[in-house]
C-alpha cells in the first residue's frame, strides 16, 4: 500500500517523504501561486483556472483570493458556492460541499491531523479522514473545520468556532469547542423590527 493509499484509507502515512505526494502538492502550488496572482477583474480566467485545480465545481461559483489547497482533486464543490478570502482547504483526505454553501474570510477546512504521540509526530506521519459540508451551510469568519466532520444541510457555524465533531442539520452552532447552541426556526426567517 503507497503513501497515497494509506490516506484514502485513513491511515497514518507519510505525507513529508512520498515522492509522488511531494510531486502532486507541487503542481498545485504552483497553480494556485498562478491564480492567486490572477487580477480579480480576469474573473473567466480565474473560473478556468479553479475548475483546473478542483475536483468538481458547479456552475455559479466564487471563490475570492487568496486561496489555498494541498492537492485540489480531493475538493468536490455543489452549485452556488462563494467563498469570501483566505480560504485553506487542506485535502488529503475529501472535502465534500453542497449546493448554496456560504464561507466567509479566513476559514481552514482541515482533513489533515497529526498523532499526539511524539515520535509519530516527528517521523512525519499524519492521518487524513474527510470532511462533509451540506447544502444551504454558512460558515463564519475565523472557523476552523476539523478532520472527520460533517455539517449537516441548513445549519450555520458562529465565527471562530472550532468544528471538532459533527453538527447536525439545521441548527445554530458556535464556540470552541463547537456545540449546538439551538435549532434554526422560522423566526430566524423573519425580518428584524
Amino acid at each position: 500500500m503507497n503513501e497515497a493509499e494509506k490516506a484514502a484509507a485513513g491511515l497514518l502515512y507519510d505525507a513529508n517523504n512520498a515522492p509522488e505526494l511531494l510531486a502532486q502538492r507541487l503542481r498545485t502550488k504552483i497553480k494556485l501561486f498562478k491564480l492567486n496572482a490572477t487580477c480579480p477583474s480576469e474573473r473567466h480566467s480565474r473560473e478556468a483556472q479553479l475548475r483546473g485545480i478542483i475536483a468538481s465545481i458547479g456552475e455559479g461559483f466564487t471563490i475570492e483570493g487568496p486561496f489555498h489547497c494541498d492537492y485540489g482533486h480531493n475538493i468536490h464543490i455543489g452549485q452556488h458556492f462563494y467563498a469570501n478570502v483566505n480560504l485553506v482547504i487542506l485535502d488529503c483526505a475529501s472535502v465534500n460541499i453542497g449546493n448554496n454553501v456560504f464561507i466567509a474570510p479566513n476559514v481552514g477546512i482541515y482533513t489533515a491531523g497529526h498523532p499526539l504521540d511524539v515520535q509519530r509526530r516527528n517521523a512525519g506521519l499524519e492521518y487524513a479522514w474527510p470532511v462533509t459540508i451540506g447544502n444551504d451551510v454558512w460558515v463564519g469568519a475565523g472557523a476552523s473545520i476539523l478532520p472527520g466532520v460533517t455539517i449537516g444541510d441548513g445549519s450555520v457555524i458562529g465565527a471562530g468556532s472550532v468544528v471538532n465533531r459533527s453538527i447536525p442539520p439545521g441548527v445554530l452552532a458556535a464556540g470552541n469547542p463547537c456545540r449546538v447552541i439551538r435549532p434554526i426556526t422560522e423566526v430566524d426567517g423573519r425580518s428584524p423590527a
